[in-house]
C-alpha cells in the first residue's frame, strides 16, 4: 500500500536530521574545546603553577596534536568506516577530557590536551564526510551545511562562555569534565542513529605509512618551531632548525604522494582549486580568529577585570552573528551566487572588525570597542565557514570524503595553532619593545605595554584576513548551477560516476548537459539536475 513507502520516507528524513544532531554536537564539541579553556587559563596557570612562556601550549598542545593528525585521522575514516571511527573518537575524546580535568601539574595538563586533539583528529573529518553523505538534496544540504558551519565558527564563541560560567560557579577543571557525558551520551547515540557508511577497505587499499609519518612530522615541528619563538626568538637556532625541517618534511610529503598507490591526501583533492583556496581562506582566517581569542581574554580580565563569567558573555554578541549570518543568509544565498562573493565580502568584514579593535585602549569601554568589532567579525565569518565547508567535499569520490573533510579541518586547526603561537609571539615582542623604552614599569605602565602589544598582534591578524580575502577571490570560482541546483557538485550518470571516482570536479559534466532549467530526462541512474 502506498502509505507504507510514505512512512518509511518520512522516517528516514526524520532520521537524517538527527544524524545532522548527532553531527553537530560532536563539531560543537570539539570547536568548543579549542577555546573553552581560554577563559579558564588564568585560573589554571595559577593553580597548577604555569609560567606564562608555557601557558599558550594548554591551547597549542590541542590544536597541534588535531591539526597534524587530521590527515590521518580522515584516511582512517575512509578505510574502516566512518561511522566506526567517530564512534571512537568521541569515547577517546571523552576520557582525555576527564584526565585533564584530574591533571595534578602542567605536564599532566598538556598531555591530556593534546591525547584530546588526537582523538578529535578521529572525530572531526568523520563528522564532515557523514555529513556529506547523508544530505544530498540541494536545499537539504544547504540547510544541513548552514547549522555545521554555524556551530563550526560560534562554538569558539560559544566555548568562551561556557568557560566563563563554569569557572566562575564551579572550577576550571569542569571546562574539561563536562566533555565526558557529553561525549558519551553522543556516541551512545551515534551508534543507534548513524548508518553504516561506505569503507575502501572492498577497493584493497591500505594505510600510507610513510605519508603519515611524513605529513603528521612537518606539521608538528612547523607550529613547535613558531610556538617556541615565544620564548626563544625568531632567529634561535631551535626555532629556525623545526622550521626548516617542517617545511623539507612537508615537501617530501607531496613528493610522496605524487607516486604513491594510495596517498594519505590524494593530490588532486587539494589541486581543485575550490577545495585549495576554501582550505586556504579558512586557514589564514583561523590565524587571525584564534589569536584574538587570546588576547580577548586576558584584555577583559587582566586590563578591564571582567569576571570569567563575564568576560564570557562578552563573546555572546559574536556568536549570534556568526549564526544569524551563516543560516539566515549565507545558507540561502550559497544556492544563488558565486561562493567567491560570499567568503570575500565576509572575510572583508572579518578584516574591518580587526581595524576597529586597533583602537584598543587601557580605558576603552566594551560597548564602544569590543561590541562592535565582535558584531563586524560575527557576520563576517558567518559568511566565510558554511561556503568553505561546503568546497572541501564538493565532488568528491565517497571512498576519499574522509581525506577531503580532513583537508579543511587541518586548514581550520593548524592555522589556529598557528595564530595563537605567531600572534602571542608579536604581541610579547612589542609588549617588551615598549616597556623597554620607559623607565619606570608600574602597573600602569605595564597595562599600557600589554595593550599595545594587543593592537600590533590585532594589525598583523588584519592583514591576515585581507589576505585571506584576496586568496579567495582568485582562486575560488565556484558557482550553482542554474535555477538554485546543489551547491555541491553531482555525477551525472555513469561518464560522471567515472569522473568522480577519478576525483574530476564533475561540474564539469553538468556543464557539458543541455541547461535549459528543464528536467533532464534519462535513465533511471541519472539524477536530477534541476
Amino acid at each position: 500500500m502506498p502509505a507504507h513507502p510514505a512512512t518509511g520516507h518520512e522516517d528516514a528524513d526524520r532520521r537524517r536530521w538527527w544524524a545532522l544532531a548527532v553531527i553537530a554536537t560532536a563539531q560543537l564539541m570539539i570547536v568548543l574545546d579549542i577555546t573553552i579553556v581560554n577563559i579558564a587559563l588564568p585560573s589554571a596557570q595559577r593553580d597548577l603553577g604555569i609560567s606564562d612562556a608555557d601557558r599558550q601550549w594548554v591551547i597549542t598542545a590541542y590544536s597541534l596534536a588535531f591539526g597534524s593528525l587530521l590527515l590521518l585521522g580522515g584516511r582512517l575514516g575512509d578505510l574502516f568506516g566512518r561511522k566506526r571511527v567517530f564512534t571512537v573518537g568521541l569515547l577517546g575524546f571523552a576520557l582525555a577530557s576527564a584526565l585533564g580535568g584530574a591533571a595534578l601539574g602542567p605536564a599532566m595538563l598538556f598531555g591530556a590536551r593534546a591525547l584530546q586533539g588526537a582523538f578529535g583528529a578521529l572525530l572531526a573529518p568523520s563528522a564532515l564526510g557523514l555529513l556529506s553523505t547523508t544530505f544530498s538534496d540541494p536545499r537539504e544540504r544547504s540547510t544541513a551545511f548552514g547549522i555545521f558551519g554555524a556551530v563550526a565558527g560560534g562554538g569558539s564563541a560559544i566555548g568562551l562562555l561556557a568557560g566563563g560560567v563554569l569557572t566562575e560557579y564551579l572550577d576550571w577543571r569542569w571546562c574539561l569534565f563536562v566533555n565526558a557525558p557529553i561525549a558519551a551520551v553522543t556516541a551512545f547515540a551515534a551508534f543507534s542513529l548513524l548508518k553504516r557508511d561506505h569503507t575502501a577497505r572492498g577497493r584493497r587499499t591500505r594505510l600510507d605509512l610513510p605519508g603519515a609519518l611524513l605529513g603528521c612530522g612537518g606539521l608538528l615541528a612547523i607550529v613547535y618551531g613558531t610556538s617556541e619563538a615565544v620564548s626563544r626568538g625568531w632567529s634561535d637556532t631551535l626555532v629556525l632548525a623545526a622550521l626548516g625541517l617542517g617545511a623539507a618534511l612537508l615537501v617530501l610529503f607531496v613528493l610522496v604522494e605524487r607516486r604513491t598507490a594510495h596517498p594519505l591526501l590524494p593530490t588532486h583533492i587539494i589541486a581543485d582549486r575550490n577545495r585549495g583556496g576554501g582550505a586556504l581562506s579558512v586557514g589564514l582566517a583561523m590565524i587571525g580568529m584564534f589569536g584574538l581569542f587570546l588576547f580577548l581574554t586576558y584584555y577583559l580580565q587582566g586590563i578591564k577585570h571582567f569576571s570569567p563569567i563575564m568576560s564570557g558573555l562578552s563573546f555572546l554578541p559574536m556568536t549570534a552573528a556568526i549564526v544569524l549570518s551563516s543560516t539566515g543568509f549565507a545558507a540561502r544565498m550559497m544556492t544563488r551566487v558565486a561562493t567567491r562573493n560570499l567568503i570575500g565580502p565576509g572575510l572583508l568584514l572579518a578584516a574591518g572588525g580587526m581595524a576597529w579593535l586597533t583602537q584598543m585602549r587601557v580605558d576603552s569601554h566594551w560597548a564602544a570597542l569590543v561590541l562592535p568589532a565582535e558584531l563586524l567579525l560575527g557576520f563576517g565569518m558567518g559568511l566565510v565557514f558554511m561556503p568553505a565547508i561546503n568546497l572541501a567535499t564538493l565532488g568528491v569520490a565517497p571512498h576519499e570524503a574522509g581525506a577531503a573533510s580532513a583537508t579543511i579541518n587541518s586548514a581550520q586547526q593548524v592555522g589556529g595553532s598557528v595564530g595563537t603561537a605567531l600572534l602571542n609571539t608579536v604581541a610579547a615582542s612589542a609588549t617588551a619593545s615598549f616597556l623597554a623604552t620607559r623607565t619606570a614599569a608600574g602597573p600602569a605602565v605595564r597595562a599600557q605595554g600589554a595593550v599595545h602589544g594587543y593592537v600590533v598582534a590585532t594589525w598583523v591578524a588584519m592583514g591576515v584576513l585581507l589576505l585571506a580575502a584576496l586568496v579567495a577571490t582568485l582562486m575560488i570560482d565556484h558557482r550553482p548551477a542554474r535555477g538554485g541546483a546543489a551547491p555541491a557538485a553531482v555525477p551525472v550518470g555513469e561518464a560522471g560516476k567515472a569522473r568522480v571516482e577519478a576525483g574530476v570536479d564533475a561540474r564539469a559534466d553538468a556543464r557539458a548537459e543541455p541547461r535549459t532549467g528543464a528536467r533532464v530526462e534519462a535513465g533511471p541512474e541519472r539524477p536530477r539536475l534541476d
